[in-house]
C-alpha cells in the first residue's frame, strides 16, 4: 500500500476538486476558480495557501509561469486511491456492452472488446490474446504455396482457426504436407501450444536418431509454426489514433514513442502480463508504468477469466488526465463480460 502524506479534510476536498476540474478542462486550476467551486466557503488567499501545501508535498505543480496547478502522479496517485468515487454505468452503457459482446466468435470477441472500450472512451482499448498454456492445439494442415513456402493452417480448442506462412529448407509435395500434418495432428492433439513446442523442440534436440525423414520434416515444421516469436502472445488494439485529439499527447516526440511502442508491441505486453497476477482493475499511472512510452498516459487494465482461470488482460490506454470514474468501471464491466463470452463458447 503506498504511503500518503496526512492531508485534513479541507486540504482533501481542495485537491479533488482540483483534479476533477483539471480532468474536465485540461487547464491548470486557479485559486479563483476553486473559491467557485469548492462547497468550503474559503477565500482565494486561504486557497492558495492549501494549494502552496500541496505542492510542498508533491501532489500538484506549476507548469511554466502558469498561475494555476496542475496534479503530479503522486497527486493522481492519492485522488484514485483515497479520494475517487466511481460511477456506475448507465443501463445504456451497459447495455452496449452486452449486445456487442452476445452471440460473437471466440476471435471477434477480443476485437469487439478492444472496440467497445475504444469506442466509448474515446481512448485506446487493448485485449491480450489469451495465453498459450491455455489454447490446446485440435487439428493442423499444411498447404503448398509457391516455392519452399508453406501455409500452415491449424484449429485450437474447440473452433478457432489460425493460419501462418512458413519457409521450408526444401520443396514438399501435398502428399509429404499431408503426411507431416497426420502425424502431427495425432501425436499432439489435445495438448497446449505450450506443451506442443517444448515437446518439439525436445524431440529435435533428443529423438532425432530414431525418426525417420517424415518425421523429423514434420517437427521441423511444427517447430517453425509454433516458434516463440513467431506465436508470442499478442494483443489486439483499436483507437490509438484518438490519442492524438489529447493535447497533452499530441506532442510529435510524444506521438512518435507511443506509436512506435504501439508497433513493437514487447514492452506493452510485458505490461500487461504483469497485471495478469493481479485481481481487479489495476491503474498505472505516467512513470508508474516503468515504461518510457507511458509517461504522460495511464493505464486502466482488468484480466479476464475463462472457466474461473485468468487468461488475459484488457484496458484502457489514454492520458493521465482521463476520467478514472467513467473508465473503471469500463474497464471492469468489460473484463466480466468478456469472460462470460467466452466461457460460454468454451
Amino acid at each position: 500500500m503506498a504511503k500518503y502524506p496526512e492531508l485534513n479534510a479541507r486540504s482533501q476536498q481542495l485537491l479533488k476538486n482540483l483534479v476533477e476540474r483539471y480532468i474536465h478542462d485540461g487547464q491548470p486550476v486557479g485559486s479563483r476558480v476553486l473559491s467557485k467551486d469548492s462547497d468550503l466557503n474559503l477565500s482565494p488567499a486561504t486557497i492558495r495557501n492549501v494549494m502552496a501545501d500541496l505542492e510542498d508535498l508533491g501532489l500538484i505543480h506549476s507548469p511554466h509561469t502558469s498561475a494555476g496547478r496542475v496534479p503530479t502522479v503522486n497527486g493522481y496517485r492519492f485522488f484514485v486511491d483515497t479520494l475517487l468515487t466511481v460511477k456506475p454505468l448507465h443501463e445504456q452503457e451497459l447495455d452496449k456492452l452486452h449486445k456487442g459482446l452476445d452471440d460473437i466468435g471466440n476471435d471477434d470477441a477480443l476485437d469487439m472488446a478492444s472496440k467497445l472500450l475504444s469506442e466509448t472512451t474515446q481512448m485506446a482499448g487493448v485485449v491480450t490474446l489469451p495465453r498459450q498454456e491455455l489454447v490446446c492445439l485440435r487439428h493442423i494442415e499444411f498447404l503448398p504455396l509457391s516455392n519452399t513456402r508453406v501455409l500452415v493452417i491449424f484449429v485450437t480448442n474447440e473452433h478457432e482457426v489460425h493460419n501462418r506462412i512458413i519457409h521450408t529448407a526444401k520443396k514438399f509435395s501435398a502428399a509429404q504436407l499431408q503426411q507431416a500434418a497426420n502425424y502431427l495432428t495425432a501425436q499432439y492433439s489435445g495438448q497446449s501450444l505450450a506443451k506442443v513446442r517444448a515437446a518439439v523442440v525436445k524431440e529435435m534436440e533428443e529423438d532425432r536418431q530414431r525418426m525417420n525423414q517424415s518425421m523429423l520434416d514434420a517437427v521441423t515444421m511444427a517447430q517453425m509454426a509454433f516458434d516463440k516469436d513467431a506465436s508470442h502472445e499478442d494483443y489486439v488494439l483499436s483507437g490509438e489514433t484518438n490519442l492524438m485529439s489529447f493535447a497533452e499527447l499530441s506532442d510529435m516526440e510524444c506521438l512518435k514513442s507511443l506509436f512506435d511502442a504501439f508497433s513493437q508491441k514487447r514492452g506493452i505486453i510485458h505490461l500487461l502480463d504483469q497485471c495478469l497476477a493481479a485481481e481487479g482493475v489495476q491503474i498505472y499511472i505516467g512513470e508508474e508504468s516503468g515504461y518510457r512510452a507511458f509517461e504522460h498516459c495511464s493505464l486502466v487494465t482488468s484480466p479476464y477469466t475463462v472457466n474461473d482461470e485468468v487468461v488475459g488482460v484488457l484496458g484502457v490506454i489514454g492520458p493521465t488526465r482521463m476520467a478514472y470514474e467513467k473508465i473503471i468501471p469500463y474497464v471492469d464491466v468489460t473484463a466480466k463480460l468478456l469472460g462470460a463470452a467466452l466461457n460460454s463458447k468454451s
